[in-house]
């Protein structure tokens, strides 16, 4: 059986608004990542404010580093956009458990939709998945 693979290259303007994109989530989620492993107080209020127990604070924060480093090597990018949509949407469900309203519910739908949004935008093969192949 043969085959027939093309390699799709993105236009300029596609692969850096992709670019762009992805930079602004891994930036976030990598501050965030950052200050949760630091132990930072306004984090740790923050997650005891959403029932989380200090103990896990850090071990959150180390998912969300490696959950970002892999959305971040070409390799492991999909892989990485998954597990970052996980991540996200335990965050999104932890805050619905407390009631903590739409805004941060939203904000964490949008930071997973703007990191699959700059994934697709790099790689013109996953524009399959949202499109149903044409």
């Amino acid at each position: 059986m043969q085959t027939n693979i093309t390699r799709e290259f993105p236009s300029p303007v596609r692969r850096w608004s992709g670019v762009f994109i992805t930079a602004l989530v891994a930036l976030f989620l990598a501050f965030d990542a950052v200050a949760k492993i630091a132990e930072v107080e306004p984090v740790l209020k923050a997650s005891a404010g959403l029932g989380l127990p200090p103990a896990t604070v850090v071990p959150i924060g180390g998912v969300l580093l490696a959950c970002t480093i892999a959305y971040l090597v070409p390799p492991t990018a999909v892989l990485g956009a998954v597990l970052l949509t996980a991540y996200l949407g335990g965050a999104v469900a932890i805050q619905v458990r407390v009631g903590a309203g739409a805004f941060p519910v939203g904000f964490s739908i949008g930071i997973a939709l703007l990191a699959w949004a700059g994934l697709v935008l790099r790689e013109p093969r996953l524009t399959w998945l949202f499109w149903f192949r044409r």
